[in-house]
């Protein structure tokens, strides 16, 4: 049983298709039916998300990375944590080369000396970059990396700016559609250990300790969505759905492209891959960007994916046919 009267809280999100999950929570009344009353505000970068789960301007944000700025604050004691996986591997991110240079790079021994564009410092694209150059034996300083926001990637190639770009849909989509870029390299089948933790949703722990019980209904309705959004990634029937929902909530303009291009997966439940979290944080730290490490088990909060797990149940895929790899 909930309160009669629902919780406010605010959720941040990135306006990309895993933002769908919050949308049907709402648009589904799983958060109503668990007491929530649900502000959306759109983040223009997840860089963000820190500053304002922290100061608790939002009291969950979806699309928050795993990232440089995460361990930091996590080494501070800020009040932030991981609930909920939103994005792993698969997550179909490319790195794309100019059209002109795809005869010169070929491997990732080729990069060497050329700039890349990732989105922004200390992010999980920086990690992916780095991986790569490694089967080389190369580092991210062998490469000049200029930091580009996924949108003007495609102006970067266009006027030869940059070599090669890290993308992610939709926005690689767009760059070979219109023949700026093309796909090379997709990290995803070099990262080790896998899934690849990309993004989560993130909280402000103080909030929750002073609200356990709509903390705890508030993850199970937002997993019970991300089932949903599993669905959907499989091609199942309400994929329509999901996507007409994007499309509401401002959050995308192009449904056909929503419809063609590749979601990134995510667990079930929720639930992270911790060794690949341990990985992220012992390369930061390897690399200069880290000046400590946080325990294993302070990277994340378990519970509520457990949580999720125990009162939703087995999950059933009904598009027993998808060929898809993870989301099941």
């Amino acid at each position: 049983m909930h309160a009669a009267e629902p919780i406010s809280i605010t959720i941040g999100t990135v306006p990309a298709v895993p933002a769908a999950i919050t949308f049907l929570a709402i648009d589904k009344g799983y958060l109503r039916e668990a007491g929530i009353d649900a502000k959306v505000e759109f983040l223009d970068t997840v860089s963000k998300a820190i500053p304002f789960i922290a100061s608790n301007h939002m009291q969950v944000v979806q699309g928050g990375g795993v990232s440089v700025g995460y361990f930091n604050a996590l080494a501070q004691g800020l009040p932030v944590s991981m609930a909920l996986d939103t994005a792993s591997s698969p997550v179909y991110h490319d790195i794309l080369v100019r059209p002109d240079l795809r005869d010169a790079i070929r491997t990732a021994k080729d990069l060497k000396g050329r700039s890349v564009a990732v989105a922004g410092p200390g992010s999980i694209a920086i990690y992916e970059l780095g991986k790569v150059l490694e089967t080389a034996g190369l580092t991210i300083k062998d490469v000049e990396v200029k930091f580009i926001p996924f949108p003007q990637m495609g102006a970067g190639f266009a006027n030869k700016a940059i070599d090669a770009a890290l993308a992610v849909p939709p926005f690689g989509d767009l760059n070979i559609d219109k023949g700026l870029a093309v796909r090379w390299i997709d990290p995803d089948k070099i990262v080790k250990p896998t899934p690849m933790m990309v993004a989560s949703y993130m909280y402000n722990t103080d909030w929750a300790a002073q609200n356990p019980e709509a903390a705890h209904r508030l993850f199970v309705a937002l997993a019970r969505a991300g089932r949903d959004y599993c669905q959907a990634y499989h091609h199942g029937p309400n994929r329509a759905e999901v996507i007409e929902s994007l499309i509401a909530h401002k959050a995308a303009t192009d449904g056909a492209l929503i419809d063609r291009m590749a979601w990134p997966s995510r667990d079930v439940n929720g639930r992270f891959n911790i060794a690949s979290i341990v990985d992220v944080q012992d390369w930061f730290y390897k690399e200069g960007q880290l000046k400590e490490k946080v325990p294993a088990e302070r990277l994340t909060d378990a519970r509520y994916a457990d949580a999720a797990a125990k009162e939703l149940g087995p999950f059933e895929l009904v598009n027993k046919a998808s060929p898809l790899a993870g989301c099941r």
